[in-house]
């Protein structure tokens, strides 16, 4: 352990100031209190054990040097703070060239017996007498006032000095200092048995209790025990109790006060093992076992955005006890209150605020989550179910989901933004053609992609001839991520003509802030041609010979609907084509000569066409080829 020179008061001050003030700095061995595992008075000789054990008294002259490091102003180098009346004296600017920097043999500051001499313990031996657990820098005056009188008073009722309590003039050490006398005290009962050569089993009692002096030597008492656990729940320790803890045990009498480590055993052992605490979370009603749950959803914001700010809540102790609760928080989850060194006030129901949350970021989407978990630390059992140590854990469940913006697309496996469709040719009144396509809130991230708004839709071009359902469902249609909905587009054929529309499709994210907006593009085209006269396939007005002589030479290609010898408009020169030319052989369009007023039988139409063409061989070869074709 490192030792500091009392020569260097004001370096040594400063190196204090320098500590580390992480929650975690001021915080015992992992294992200080393994051995402490009963209740009531089993506890306290289990403590007793422990802060006896490795104890290194001090002499009550190094005090002098030694107080002005443990009571050091934190937020004053070279001054240190006084008892009771809290004033931050200039111990730097006290003798600084003298034998004991700091000190004047006590006419700025002396030493505070908090357990007074005349109730006890030593004036000068050790190490009851010079106990730094106990010993504290004060006023002389102030000192010299107080004497050796109980403590009393109501916390936060008046400053430091003597109070009527309950009949009975008592001391109340100011509301800065009331919570650490309480532990002092406490530290004095549970540490001095009278095991030890030249010291008295130290007792606190309730009340305006008698001292050692007298005739009758009662028992070395100090009080008042009541409103000194009533302190003890008031005013939790704060860091500059919790420095001077560690100080005395790194640097000089290598204990520790349990109280300020482990204050909830303070009620154990000096008030019973009934105690009726029971926490829960505010709203909520606990469970058989005193538990309570609240599940804190931070909403659903897009990837980016701000994390949503924490909610307020509240804790509620039932029961009149009071007792110390911890709480931890797990993932990314924040809480206003942290730690161990947490009270809710006795002799009364008490309730704390809380504010719970997440630190976290957005720059992925996914779920964030957390825990924040209350546990009521009292270690008694005899309450009954759901009250002090049998009171079960309180939790917060906080989450937060962070979304990927929605996409619209036209497949749902592929992001696909755009999409053409073309028609083709078809001919007048013929059967409108129609044309399902889908559109698809595309998946970006699985589970966490934003629900996507169809907003409208905007149309350029021959709407009235290339139309489609999307009207119908602008405004009102929300996909989730991966879901689609069909639509339907047609061509209408009434009229004749090179048609094409182009459809811009607005969409937009779920209504959160920073909501965007995207859109699909959509082109449809199409021709409806005049209806020509069929099986006219070389266009010069009539059905004849040579009509058969095109759809004989292109026979098998693919050509536009209606188009070349395509008499059926399936876009392939086939059989069909043959049949229209066959039932429409003979007939002749306007101008082209007399119409034919029936249509002869294909055996009639060869032999007319092979007496008109005079070439009788050949067509029989044309025959029996074209007959062969139409058998396969």
């Amino acid at each position: 352990m490192r030792q500091r020179r009392l020569a260097a008061i004001v370096f040594c001050v400063a190196a204090l100031l320098g500590r580390a003030a992480g929650a975690d700095a001021y915080d015992p061995p992992a294992d200080y209190y393994n051995a402490a595992t009963g209740a009531g008075a089993t506890l306290k000789g289990q403590l007793n054990t422990i802060i006896k054990t490795g104890h290194t008294p001090v002499s009550y002259d190094s005090l002098r040097s030694i107080l002005q490091i443990t009571d050091a102003d934190p937020n004053n180098p070279g001054h240190m703070l006084l008892v009771y009346n809290r004033v931050s004296l200039n111990v730097a600017a006290i003798n600084p060239g003298g034998p004991i920097p700091g000190w004047d043999m006590g006419t700025s500051w002396d030493r505070e017996h908090t357990w007074p001499v005349s109730r006890g313990v030593s004036s000068t031996g050790m190490p009851d007498g010079s106990d730094l657990h106990q010993l504290r820098p004060s006023t002389p005056s102030v000192n010299s006032n107080r004497a050796n009188s109980n403590f009393g008073g109501a916390y936060g009722a008046q400053s430091f000095g003597y109070v009527m309590d309950n009949g009975s003039s008592l001391w109340y050490p100011g509301d800065a200092d009331a919570g650490m006398i309480a532990r002092h005290m406490f530290y004095m009962a549970v540490r001095y048995d009278g095991t030890e050569a030249n010291t008295v089993n130290l007792e606190l009692g309730a009340g305006n209790v008698p001292d050692a002096s007298g005739s009758t030597d009662p028992p070395p008492q100090l009080g008042d025990l009541n409103r000194l656990v009533e302190w003890h729940f008031a005013a939790p320790p704060d860091p500059f109790e919790r420095r001077r803890n560690q100080i005395i045990y790194d640097d000089y009498q290598h204990n520790r006060n349990p109280f300020i480590d482990r204050p909830e055993y303070a009620w154990s052992i000096f008030m019973g093992q009934t105690n009726d605490s029971r926490i829960s979370i505010g709203g909520t009603t606990p469970d058989a076992n005193g538990g309570s749950g609240h599940n804190v959803d931070l909403g659903r914001v897009f990837i980016g955005d701000p994390v949503p700010a924490a909610r307020s809540f509240t804790l509620d102790k039932a029961g009149a006890d009071g007792t110390y609760f911890e709480v931890t928080t797990d993932g990314a989850t924040t809480s206003s209150i942290t730690g161990r060194l947490n009270a809710f006030r006795s002799n009364q129901t008490d309730s704390a605020a809380i504010t719970v949350g997440l630190n976290t970021n957005t720059a992925t989407a996914g779920l964030r989550s957390g825990m924040v978990t209350i546990d009521n630390l009292d270690v008694t059992t005899g309450g009954g179910t759901g009250r002090g140590a049998n009171d079960a854990n309180d939790i917060f469940d906080i989450s937060l989901t962070v979304l990927d913006h929605a996409t619209p697309s036209f497949e749902n496996a592929t992001l696909t933004t755009s999409l053409v469709h073309d028609f083709g040719s078809v001919t007048v009144g013929s059967t409108a053609p129609s044309f399902n396509f889908d559109v698809f809130n595309f998946t970006a991230t699985p589970g966490y992609t934003a629900d996507m708004d169809f907003d409208s839709v905007m149309v350029s071009g021959d709407a009235g001839v290339l139309a489609t359902d999307l009207e119908a469902s602008a405004g009102s249609l929300s996909l989730a991520a991966g879901a689609g909905q069909m639509f339907t587009a047609m061509l209408d054929t009434a009229t004749a003509g090179s048609f094409s529309a182009t459809y811009t499709l607005m969409f937009s994210d779920e209504d959160l802030p920073g909501a965007l907006d995207t859109s699909l593009t959509l082109t449809l085209m199409g021709e409806v041609i005049s209806a020509g006269l069929p099986g006219d396939y070389n266009g010069d007005g009539s059905v004849d010979a040579a009509d058969y002589v095109v759809w004989r030479a292109t026979y098998g290609q693919m050509v536009p609907a209606f188009s070349g010898a395509d008499g059926d408009g399936d876009e392939m020169i086939g059989d069909g084509d043959y049949a229209v030319w066959t039932q429409n052989f003979g007939a002749v369009g306007p101008g082209a000569g007399a119409v034919s007023t029936s249509v002869p039988e294909p055996v009639g139409m060869w032999l007319a066409t092979i007496g008109l063409l005079g070439i009788a061989g050949v067509m029989g070869r044309t025959r029996r080829r074209l007959a062969a074709r139409v058998l396969r």
